[in-house]
């Protein structure tokens, strides 16, 4: 599978029409599973009920429903409507659903899955994020996106990787910036969800991203400890780290 560079070809009336780069997808890529993905401070495990108890936990209570707010999920006023929630994401195949574990503890800090999962084209959505205080702005929850990209990118051998989230949530559309993803525009009344409107920011990070513009090395030098001082605090940024990829930030210029 790759790209051979930009061609044109010669079309019915004589004219010369720009098309793509030219991609030998012989088959289908594999569809991801529910692998084990071990890293220094998190592992990504398969999402189980056994999970329910330990995440409802530090995801309960009033100063903790901001956490749903740009999710499907609504606040779980109950540990049963919560363990049967994590039930039914477990056995869902698209969204796959995983669990992030703490390795220092060996308990669940959040979830996340990888989601419409389309491996004719070899692209995938992570999505569902929940990040419990736990793992907000932590090192850990660097490393589980780290972990996850890395999945899609070494083991899938999928083409792009994307990241979606409702325009007003500006953490999220933070974050897919500082993890390497491109901004590449908004959906207007994309959908409907919990009675509200939804314009949908659309972000996304492509092979050449991961393995030649930086985004996989920024991850591992940032993620390295020599990039920590003896209380844990970084010495300099992701962004910082990978430096500024052209074009990242948009603005997406139409091009006539």
């Amino acid at each position: 599978m790759a790209d051979q560079g930009h061609s044109a070809t010669k079309l019915a009336g004589g004219s010369q029409q720009p098309i793509g780069p030219s991609v030998s997808l012989s088959q289908p890529g594999p569809r991801p599973s529910k692998v084990t993905l071990a890293g220094n401070a998190v592992t990504i495990v398969p999402l189980a009920a056994e999970h329910a108890g330990d995440l409802y936990d530090i995801v309960k209570g009033e100063d903790k429903e901001h956490l749903f707010t740009y999710l499907f999920d609504n606040p779980y006023p109950t540990f049963s409507a919560f363990k049967e929630a994590v039930i039914t994401k477990s056995q869902s195949q698209d969204p796959l659903f995983f669990a992030i574990i703490d390795n220092t503890t060996f308990k669940p800090v959040g979830w996340a899955s990888l989601m419409r999962i389309d491996n004719t084209h070899r692209v995938v959505e992570v999505g569902n994020i929940l990040f419990s205080p736990r793992l907000q702005r932590s090192k850990a929850a660097t490393e589980a996106m780290y972990l996850l990209a890395k999945y899609v990118f070494e083991e899938l051998k999928y083409r792009r990787y994307e990241w979606k989230c409702d325009n007003l949530n500006g953490p999220s559309k933070r974050a897919a910036s500082r993890f390497g993803f491109t901004f590449e525009g908004v959906f207007r009344k994309h959908m409907v969800y919990k009675g509200r409107s939804r314009d949908t920011c659309w972000f996304s990070m492509v092979e050449e991203d991961w393995w030649e513009k930086g985004v996989k090395k920024g991850f591992e030098d940032w993620l390295d400890d020599g990039n920590f001082d003896s209380q844990g605090r970084q010495k300099r940024r992701l962004e910082d780290v990978r430096g500024e990829m052209q074009g990242r930030r948009g603005p997406v210029v139409l091009e006539l």
